[in-house]
């Protein structure tokens, strides 16, 4: 159980909710764990098999709190509430920055900038890894071409403009990411980022990867009343949840492509565990797709100190704490948007 930005995030599997007084009591197997006064919540967020007392979900409504239900993987489920709530007023603002060029820039720009920083980190630190000189060099120029895009950033007015900076900071980055590859399977190369199909084994991996994070970013965003379909860097279309794909730059190259590399540089995925479809597509097999799974929910687990907040917490946590500081910007709370920028 953690508390970060007035939400009490409940992870741990058979914790009972109850109320004691003016407080939240969460026991297990019987035994209180943790006191919280009504007071200075303003969310439970439960992952997984957690229940509660009807007093103690009357409680949260009469005061304001809402109740989050989410699977153990983080697929949201369920949002219950009182009769009144600020979302509406939250979501009206989010709509209303949509379609209000200044606002969509300066958050697009905060996306873009946690998305081009933490892929510059990844390319630097990959750089000081290798062995091999020829490898070190093409990260390290590259991650210095992403630094100058870093700064362009700050001169750009425009969502178009910022758009295309992030086309050019995508090339740059993909073109060197082969590099990051040292040891495993020989067979699983990189010559280049495909989707829709994915055309080789590391594409497929990486795609799987963005699905299973951009679920995770959708829940979030969901738990915290945000609208998931309106964005500002991606562009409406029916069905898309551009804002979790705004969100899921911040974390694509520091969560998802890090534990691509991870996992194939340590052998624990090999070629011989994706198949190629009549189409040309490329798929994983069942037990590759366990093993990647499985990385995923442990890689979650992992304790990192956000930093922003200074407070430390579940990398699986880190979107809803995002969720929220940019819930608080939309309400007023915080004079902007601060991404996910990683150390």
């Amino acid at each position: 159980m953690r508390r970060h930005l007035n939400t009490l995030f409940i992870m741990t599997e058979g914790t009972y909710l109850a109320k004691e007084g003016e407080c939240l009591v969460a026991r297990i197997d019987g035994k209180p764990k943790v006191r919280i006064p009504i007071s200075g919540l303003e969310s439970v967020v439960c992952l997984g098999r957690v229940s509660y007392s009807p007093w103690a979900l009357e409680h949260c409504a009469a005061n304001g709190v809402a109740m989050i239900h989410m699977t153990e993987h983080g697929r949201f489920m369920a949002r219950l509430e009182g009769p009144t709530s600020g979302n509406v007023l939250v979501r009206r603002t989010q709509y209303r920055w949509a379609d209000a060029p200044d606002h969509s820039a300066r958050l697009t720009r905060a996306f873009l900038s946690g998305k081009i920083a933490n892929a510059r980190l990844v390319l630097r630190r990959g750089a000081r890894e290798t062995a091999v000189p020829g490898a070190r060099t093409a990260l390290g120029a590259a991650a210095d071409r992403l630094g100058g895009l870093l700064k362009s950033l700050n001169r750009e007015t425009s969502v178009d403009g910022l758009r295309g900076l992030e086309g050019e900071a995508g090339r740059v980055y993909w073109s060197a990411f082969a590099s990051l590859l040292a040891g495993g399977d020989q067979a699983i190369g990189f010559n280049g980022r495909n989707r829709r199909p994915p055309l080789d084994p590391m594409n497929a991996l990486l795609s799987f990867l963005y699905t299973l994070l951009a679920h995770d970013i959708r829940g979030a965003l969901d738990a915290a009343g945000l609208d998931p379909q309106v964005g500002y860097l991606h562009r409406d279309r029916p069905g898309r949840p551009s804002l979790a794909l705004d969100m899921m730059e911040e974390f694509r190259a520091v969560v998802a492509d890090r534990l691509a590399l991870t996992l194939v540089n340590r052998g624990q995925v090999r070629a011989k565990g994706f198949r190629v479809l009549d189409g040309g597509g490329v798929i994983m097999d069942d037990d590759t797709r366990r093993t990647v799974i499985t990385a995923w929910q442990e890689r979650k687990r992992d304790e990192r100190r956000h930093p922003f907040l200074g407070e430390t917490a579940p990398l699986g946590v880190f979107w809803h704490l995002q969720a929220l500081l940019l819930k608080r910007h939309l309400r007023g709370d915080l004079d902007g948007y601060p991404p996910c920028l990683w150390r």
